[in-house]
Formats: structure tokens, sequence, C-alpha cells
């Protein structure tokens, strides 16, 4: 079975630096993308990154030029490099796979119901 597995989380500053890990293992080749989804009390859950098999990237607007998802292949390790942290990124953050393309991946990371969706049991990210 999938498993997935972050790091990598902790308590910063506003405009500071994280990089969070997910060491990833099990049956993934349905998986067309990886990403990170984020849960905040209060929020709906909101896809942030997504990468897929060719290296092709997409980003939640609120993120985009803070934010660098990659990949090492060879690790089986999914990377999300955050700078200039927000009090508005304070979140739990949830490694994820999806059978879905790049072009909707970001919607469909973490929800529920959908086929070839997995996720980690998440990091927290806090930005005071």
């Amino acid at each position: 079975h999938v498993q997935l597995v972050e790091s990598g989380g902790g308590s910063v500053q506003t405009g500071g630096s994280l990089r969070l890990s997910c060491a990833a293992s099990g049956y993934t080749y349905s998986s067309s993308c990886m990403g990170w989804f984020r849960l905040a009390p209060g929020k709906e859950r909101e896809g942030v990154a997504a990468i897929d098999g060719d290296g092709r990237t997409s980003y939640a607007d609120s993120v985009k030029g803070r934010f660098t998802i990659s990949q090492d292949n060879a690790k089986n390790t999914l990377y999300l490099q955050m700078n200039n942290l927000k009090p508005d990124d304070t979140a739990m953050y949830y490694c994820a796979a999806t059978g879905r393309p790049i072009e909707i991946a970001i919607q469909a990371l973490g929800v529920i119901g959908v086929a070839d969706n997995y996720w980690g049991q998440g990091t927290q990210v806090t930005v005071s």
C-alpha cells in the first residue's frame, strides 16, 4: 500500500523559510502527480503545489513565487521549499498523490472519494 511520511514542519517567524520532505513508498505507479495540500482551522482544503513524472509543476496563486516543489526520484522523496512565509501559511501540510493529470492536480489533492488519492498524516507549519 502507499505510504507517505512528511517531515520538516515547525514554527517560524514571518519572512522565514522551511523545507518540507515526504518519503514515499508502496504502490504508486497509478499516481500521476505528487503534491502538497494544506488544512487550516476554519478554512477549506487548499491544494498548494503539484508535480508530475515529467517534472511539470503547478502552484496555487497564493504561493506562487514563494514555494517550490521538487522531487528526487532516486530517493522517492518529495520536497516543498517554502520561502517568505506569512501567517496565512499556517496550516497542517499534507503530502499527497493523485491519479489526476497536472492540469487539475491542485484541485484533486486530498479530496476524499477520488480514486487513486492518497495522503500522509501531515506536518504542522506555524508562522507568527
